[in-house]
């Protein structure tokens, strides 16, 4: 098992190398490009998000889709993933964390808008799509969607599953004393309660679970920055120097250099996010929705309140709670620096955050619950539905009382492996992301302007 662990994190360091990250970011320029700066209308995919779309079909709601597939991205990868940033490459991070996610909303633009354009319907009346419908109905290469899958429906298991049940496992026992085994139980029966209704019945429970612990969160963001408001200035400063920088910042902050810099921020941006994946996608193509760009815009406004909303706010309250009290930050790292800062808060705020990364958690489980069911079901058809839902809850009570190290870096690795043919799909189809994206988005503009007008003289050269 040693050895296996020692391969799969040696072959973890090379798919999560720097070509990995260049492939990404490259995508997310491009793909920028190419939609005309889509990034634009983020507040038209905001607004949409929260307005029915009474002549669309689908399975379920665009804003209940986007609840789904929120999870995966707000959650313990962003709230914790912004204080690892912060310790790997100083305040600075921060800054190149909300750089990626703006690039990245293009592509998880691009990802929804394929996911609804190559849809199909099951044998049992329910949509499907994803970036394996979109290799092989778009492209032809149903070879590559075959292998997405495949990556997929074994990914979902490990970090969808058994490393979120591990997670709220460990945080019970260390914040409420709670046994393992208690919390197991517990959690398979709500688990297999809710995915057993299939995607309708989960997004019914994201839908109302999201935007309670989004808000919470956001909300206790909020009250801390108020609480260090003498300290903003300096955070704001900190960071935005720090970006380009580090060795100016000074005051103890890591970041020595600036490539570690951008290099943390960056790869935690990506992380984070999700853009460029091919999960949310999968949830995508389940909603009801007129046109595959409706979709596409709603899916985008999850980027905008993951990280160019809550990156930001947790990264505020990150630096100017280190700015203010120095002492009482230095050396800790990850979720301990995080709970410190809700600290400020008194007597709630760290109990606050503790059940939103716990809620959080869960319905990443749930989830990702729906990304693996579609996987399968593409894979061997509708007839590994019950199998694979019983299978999914049993995994939850394992996840919880098992050792996890090696199927976390196994489940890294597979993630890995799923972003590259979601590429393929994204750049080799990049064509019908621009004429779609034209015809339902800029068409009904009378007046471009200047920028966009660039981008639609040098994307035809992109593409030579």
């Amino acid at each position: 098992m040693e050895a296996i662990n020692n391969f799969v994190t040696a072959a973890n360091g090379v798919l999560w190398g720097p070509i990995m990250l260049v492939l990404l970011c490259g995508t997310h320029v491009y793909l920028t490009i190419r939609t005309k700066g889509i990034q634009l209308k983020t507040f038209t995919g905001v607004k949409l998000s929260v307005t029915p779309d009474k002549e669309a079909s689908g399975d379920i709601g665009g804003f209940a889709a986007l609840a789904t597939a929120l999870p995966a991205t707000i959650g313990t990868g962003n709230i914790v993933g912004v204080a690892t940033a912060i310790g790997t490459g100083g305040p600075g991070a921060v800054f190149w964390m909300w750089m990626v996610g703006l690039l990245g909303m293009a592509t998880k633009y691009s990802e929804g808008l394929l996911a609804v354009k190559f849809r199909v319907r099951a044998k049992d009346g329910s949509y499907i799509g994803g970036p394996m419908y979109a290799l092989e109905r778009g492209m032809g290469q149903k070879w590559l969607g075959v292998l997405f899958a495949i990556f997929t429906g074994f990914a979902g298991f490990g970090l969808g599953n058994m490393v979120q049940g591990n997670s709220i496992a460990e945080s019970c026992l260390n914040t409420f004393g709670i046994p393992k085994i208690a919390t197991a139980a517990v959690l398979t029966v709500l688990t297999g309660l809710v995915i057993l209704g299939g995607v309708q019945s989960i997004s019914k429970v994201c839908e109302k679970l999201i935007p309670f612990m989004a808000g919470l969160y956001i909300l206790g963001c909020v009250v801390i920055c108020f609480i260090n408001a003498p300290y903003m200035g300096a955070a704001f400063k900190t960071i935005i120097v720090g970006a380009f920088n580090p060795q100016a910042v000074g005051g103890g902050f890591v970041g020595a250099t600036l490539g570690a810099c951008i290099r943390a921020g960056v790869s935690r941006g990506l992380f984070t996010n999700e853009s460029g994946l091919g999960s949310a996608p999968i949830v995508d193509a389940c909603a009801a929705t007129r046109n595959p760009a409706r979709q596409a815009l709603i899916s985008m406004s999850g980027v905008f309140w993951d990280t160019i909303v809550v990156c930001l706010l947790t990264g505020l309250v990150l630096v100017s709670s280190m700015i203010k009290d120095p002492a009482g930050m230095e050396g800790l790292v990850g979720a301990a620096l995080t709970t410190q800062a809700f600290a400020a808060i008194p007597k709630i705020g760290p109990a606050v955050l503790t059940f939103g990364l716990l809620t959080f958690a869960w319905s990443t489980i749930l989830g990702w619950s729906v990304y693996g069911e579609k996987a399968w079901v593409y894979l061997v058809g509708v007839k590994a539905l019950k199998p694979y839902r019983l299978a999914w809850t049993a995994v939850v009570f394992i996840g919880c009382v098992a050792a996890l190290e090696v199927v976390w870096n196994v489940a890294d690795m597979l993630n890995a492996c799923m972003i590259i043919p979601n590429l393929v799909a994204l750049l080799g189809l990049s064509g019908v992301i621009a004429s779609e994206t034209k015809k339902y988005v800029w068409d009904k503009d009378a007046e471009w302007g200047g920028l966009m007008k660039w981008m639609d003289d040098v994307a035809p050269q992109l593409d030579k």
